[in-house]
């Protein structure tokens, strides 16, 4: 009990509670001091009564509380908020019906503006709990000293009743005295002595009647009238009893898990108190290293400083000489100089054989002073602009000198991240971002059964690149991942999720195999087999011509190399939107080499086009299932019959109102399975299911592609092809 003191002060005056009342944001204020708060920001009630609302700035220090100088004055700028938010009068503002006026009170507990409506504080709920909680604080700590009766002839004796009714505190004589019996005073319920009286209940502020109901809707306590009105008109509201229970269960329940878990409180705290002994380890060892850091960038630049002086002398001595070598020359030719007086000499010589030995060299030094008389110029230059620094980019670079940031959070690539045999996930950095050193990649099923606790996430560490491939998934589940960087500053944030649906059923691996087709030399299988284009060429041209007298215009057909016998297997591939006619498909290996090994005339009468046989097949009614299944593709748009039968056929075909059609989606899901007879076409991006046909499996069932006119198929590739980093599901992995 001693030690919830703090939880019983008021924010504002620091004392505890007085008549405490309830703001919209569920924080508690003293009546006086929120009136007295109101005064401060020059809110004046109606008909400035400052005993029914807060007192106003005018008003004398005498008529204020002795808790006002001890607080601290608003700031203006909160002030001019207030006012600009429709808080008390100004110039041009009229108080009527109008425009009622709209009160904001600055909550000193979560400094945030609340709205108290029209009322102000008189709309406001009085908080007879916390008034209970202080006055057992007050008596249980006999803070403040006894409390006197107050109807005693001086000195008064110590209290031991109050009357809630009378408004007043006795002791045994004076209560006896002022409730005889027989009277009406008789029957007040006597209280325990206090300084402040309350109501016996809560009282609805708008109409003084008890409150009854509950409105969850608006989470206030309303009274019978408050029921009835149009305010709460279509709200959830519920007998007070009811949400007294249902609060008082949860804080019960609340109540005892923390009364039980009082060693893990304990244990988190010695974990926070270990932790902030390790901040101020790590704080301070980060301050070394800064400065170790800092100090190192002054000795690079110390050393680079004196190399960099260093080379600036050595140029300036090896100009110097220079200069001084070519004044020496330019004074050997001045008046009076030793050159010139010896050149004079020498002309003194008559000998002609002996002047011309001594005046070949003489003659030389004097021709070469002549030419740098003529074209001078100083051997070095003045100027050391080659010297000079550009360090504009390495201050710029210590300007920004910051800490390093973790990374952002990266962004899932969705156009190139798909599920297939394997999931492939593909990411990047947001633009100006820390660079991450390495990612980690968390994935789990969330179609997986329910299991108690959070969510368990399968972790992958320190992956290389922006991609990764995921092997091994569950069929037929959604994955839900996500990514985070990693550099020294330590973890960035989570991505954003992405969900990946994997195929229904294994994939199925196979290549291209145009051996069957009708006319190869109109079908280019690629090198790699995984692509088909149909070229109809000259042929269909000249067909094109005979169209309406009668023509024999064929189907070309490319099988896969594989044939299934057993399970279910799925594989998907992408047709161009741009083809005439493409059927995408499977059926009886032993049925389609006889049914293309000859070639059908499509446009024959004699040729059924809902079976794939001759017409003569007609008489047998046999319901059997059929041994084709293809979903039609032409033009962008895909063929969806009003049954599975209208689209078993090579070349099936209903009429318009059976029939309807449906964009082609990027790419196309094929899925077989072989014990139950049936084949299923899905949009392979979404996994939307298209179209559900039966299929004959007496034999090996194989893929089939028919073109009709120019068009063009692709196999989508496994992903583990690609040469990424691989990442494998059915390994070890790190759990939360």
């Amino acid at each position: 009990m001693k030690n919830m003191e703090k939880e019983l002060l008021c924010p504002v005056c620091q004392e505890m509670y007085k008549q405490p009342l309830v703001l919209p944001c569920a924080h508690n204020v003293c009546q006086a001091c929120a009136r007295e708060l109101l005064g401060q920001q020059g809110y004046i009630g109606p008909g400035g009564d400052p005993s029914s609302e807060p007192t106003s700035p005018a008003s004398t220090p005498s008529t204020r509380s002795p808790r006002l100088s001890r607080r601290t004055l608003p700031k203006p700028d909160r002030l001019d908020r207030l006012l600009k938010s429709g808080f008390g009068t100004y110039p041009g503002r009229k108080r009527g019906a109008l425009h009622p006026q709209v009160l904001m009170f600055p909550c000193p507990a979560c400094q945030g503006d609340v709205e108290l409506g029209e009322r102000g504080l008189a709309g406001l709920f009085r908080n007879l709990t916390l008034e209970r909680v202080v006055e057992r604080y007050r008596q249980s700590v006999s803070v403040g000293g006894a409390i006197l009766c107050q109807l005693c002839k001086p000195p008064p004796l110590e209290a031991t009743k109050g009357c809630t009714e009378c408004r007043a505190t006795f002791c045994n004589e004076c209560f006896k005295l002022f409730h005889p019996w027989g009277t009406q005073k008789a029957q007040h319920e006597p209280t325990l002595p206090t300084l402040s009286f309350r109501p016996k209940g809560l009282m609805c502020p708008d109409h003084k009647e008890e409150v009854t109901h509950y409105c969850k809707t608006c989470q206030r306590l309303v009274c019978q009238l408050c029921r009835v009105r149009r305010t709460h008109g279509g709200h959830k509201i519920t007998p007070v009893l009811s949400a007294y229970q249902a609060l008082k269960d949860k804080l019960t329940k609340s109540l005892t898990y923390i009364l039980g878990n009082q060693d893990t409180v304990q244990t988190q705290i010695c974990e926070l108190e270990e932790t902030v002994r390790h901040t101020e380890v790590s704080g301070q060892q980060a301050k070394e290293e800064v400065s170790q850091l800092v100090r190192g960038l002054g000795a690079v630049l110390d050393e680079k400083r004196a190399s960099l002086l260093q080379a600036i002398e050595e140029c300036q001595q090896e100009r110097l000489a220079r200069l001084s070598a070519q004044i020496q020359e330019h004074r050997s030719l001045l008046d009076g100089s030793g050159l010139v007086g010896y050149a004079q000499e020498v002309l003194k010589e008559t000998d002609q054989p002996c002047f011309v030995q001594a005046a070949k060299q003489l003659h030389s030094r004097i021709a070469r002073a002549t030419e740098a008389l003529q074209t001078f110029r100083p051997a070095a230059g003045s100027s050391f602009r080659h010297c000079q620094l550009d360090v504009g980019r390495e201050m710029k670079l210590l300007t920004e000198l910051n800490f390093l940031q973790v990374p952002e959070a990266p962004v899932i690539d969705t156009q190139r991240t798909f599920a297939y045999d394997q999931i492939f996930l593909c990411w990047r950095l947001p633009p100006h971002s820390p660079p991450a050193w390495h990612y980690t990649i968390e994935f789990r099923r969330t179609d997986a059964p329910a299991q108690p606790g959070p969510a368990r996430w399968q972790r992958r560490e320190e992956v290389r690149g922006t991609s990764a491939l995921l092997e091994n998934p569950d069929t037929g589940s959604v994955y839900v991942l996500r990514v985070r960087g990693c550099n020294k500053a330590g973890y960035g944030e989570y991505s954003e999720d992405v969900h990946l649906h994997t195929p229904p059923a294994p994939v199925l691996h196979f290549f291209l195999d145009g051996r069957w087709g009708t006319s190869r030399e109109r079908l280019a299988i690629s090198k790699d087999q995984r692509a088909v284009r149909s070229v109809p060429g000259l042929p269909l041209l000249l067909a094109a011509e005979r169209l309406l007298t009668g023509c024999h215009l064929s189907v070309d057909v490319v099988l896969g190399d594989v044939a299934v016998t057993q399970g279910r297997s799925y594989w998907a591939c992408a047709v161009d939107p741009a083809s005439y006619l493409v059927k995408v498909g499977v059926g009886l290996e032993s049925k389609l080499q006889e049914s293309f090994q000859g070639a059908p005339d499509v446009i024959s009468p004699r040729y059924d086009p809902d079976s794939g046989h001759d017409s003569g097949a007609e008489d047998a009614t046999v319901e059997a299932s059929p041994p084709f299944a293809f979903l039609t593709i032409g033009m962008g748009k895909i063929l969806l019959g009003s049954g599975a039968s209208s689209n078993a056929g090579l070349t099936g075909r209903d009429g318009p109102a059976a029939s309807c059609t449906v964009p082609l989606p990027p790419r196309l899901g094929i899925c077989l399975d072989y014990e139950r007879g049936r084949v299923s076409f899905l949009d392979a991006v979404s996994f939307r299911g298209l179209l559900e046909c039966p299929l004959d499996c007496s034999g090996p069932v194989c893929p089939a592609f028919c073109f009709i006119g120019g068009g063009a198929v692709q196999l989508q590739e496994p992903v583990g092809t690609k040469p990424e980093r691989k990442v494998t599901i059915g390994g070890f992995a790190k759990l939360d």
